[in-house]
């Protein structure tokens, strides 16, 4: 008896240790996929940091339809191949019928295929390419949703910004071709720019491998636009905007939401903008609440309190609006749930949220600019 009570205490201790959850009995599972490792370390950390604490605030009031809540996590890596493994295993081995994720368009619209045929309900908090959520027919995926607003008004508000606020009359757009967030911001910027009387005067593609940038950069220079759309995430933004200074550009680097990270190097990407979902000095109670809460929960290196990026908030919304539209289905039948999400009203961290046919979210932009000390709250942008 002795050898079997040491051993059950081994394996709870290797649980414990581990930060697995036992997902049996009359649990509701929910899986976090999201990219622990790969290009954007940073965003899988947050996404998963912001979703785990929302689990844990419902936990500590008794769970959700008087049931205690699990979670699966796993490293979809920003990736499509990856991203369609962690689904088909979270799906098929774990029995999850609801899942959170992913952060990246390319791993989130290859999931939502997988997920929305199996008829389990994905709530991507941060992939803002259209067809995340609606498919090439043009039906609405049922049983996928987001909880960030998507490119064409992402890319509408960095033009209309680039247009009025930084009185820019001509931009040089960089992309990477094969990148479907980044490919469709620099879509819809561009149309909204030239539609408001802007002129493109230069486009360049890279590859996510590229590392240096002096060819495209050569010809920016040459073309001495007043802003370059940048609309990538941070590692490639680092590398870009470190080279444009080297360069001696001085024109105003704009991007998305994908630049919001805390290892985005501020002295490099400093006098750039780039719209967001949120700001931590927002002074909603909403995301006052969600800042203290976090910065208890989650330390820095040196045992400060850690400030939540928008990743972390909109995975804690995307999480808070999955449990909630649970609670207020009465069941957690996807179907049932899938139909309360799309009637729902919810006061989140990045706002009031609801939503549209296409299962967007209806909901205003936040302008950040970046400084070589700190990213700064610079306007909000309603639709």
């Amino acid at each position: 008896m002795r050898g079997l009570k040491l051993l059950s205490f081994i394996v709870i201790a290797a649980l414990l240790l581990s930060g697995c959850v036992p997902t049996g009995g009359n649990q509701i599972k929910i899986a976090i996929l999201a990219p622990l490792s790969g290009p954007v370390p940073t965003f899988g950390v947050m996404t998963r940091d912001g979703a785990l604490l929302a689990i844990e605030e419902w936990n500590a009031k008794g769970g959700v339809l008087n049931r205690k809540i699990a979670t699966v996590v796993e490293d979809s890596q920003c990736t499509p191949d990856p991203a369609v493994n962690a689904a088909n295993k979270v799906i098929d081995q774990d029995k999850v019928k609801f899942i959170v994720g992913e952060v990246c368009s390319k791993a989130s619209i290859p999931i939502s295929e997988i997920a929305n045929a199996k008829k389990v309900l994905q709530i991507s908090p941060t992939s803002t390419n259209p067809d995340v959520t609606v498919a090439k027919d043009g039906k609405t995926k049922e049983y996928i949703f987001r909880a960030c607003f998507i490119d064409p008004f992402q890319g509408q508000v960095g033009a209309k910004f680039a247009l009025e606020n930084l009185k820019a009359k001509t931009a040089f757009i960089l992309l990477d071709q094969a990148n479907d967030y980044v490919k469709g911001l620099a879509e819809f910027f561009e149309k909204s720019y030239t539609a408001g009387g802007g002129k493109v005067v230069g486009k360049e593609t890279y590859t996510a491998k590229d590392t240096d940038f002096a060819a495209i950069l050569s010809k920016v220079a040459a073309a001495k636009p007043d802003v370059v759309y940048l609309p990538d995430y941070y590692n490639i933004v680092n590398l870009v905007t470190k080279q444009a200074k080297e360069k001696g550009i001085t024109a105003a680097f704009l991007g998305g939401d994908g630049w919001d990270s805390s290892d985005l190097d501020l002295k490099a990407a400093a006098g750039g903008y780039f719209t967001n979902h949120y700001s931590p000095d927002s002074t909603a109670p909403e995301a006052v609440a969600f800042l203290k809460a976090f910065g208890a929960k989650y330390k820095d290196d040196k045992g400060q309190p850690k400030v939540p990026d928008a990743l972390a908030a909109l995975a804690y919304d995307a999480t808070n609006l999955l449990l909630a539209s649970i609670k207020e289905a009465g069941s957690d039948d996807p179907t049932k749930v899938k139909a309360a999400m799309e009637k729902i009203t919810f006061n989140g961290v990045s706002g009031k949220i609801t939503f549209d046919k296409a299962h967007n979210p209806v909901k205003s932009a936040t302008l950040l600019k970046v400084t070589d000390k700190k990213v700064e709250f610079n306007s909000v942008v309603n639709p």
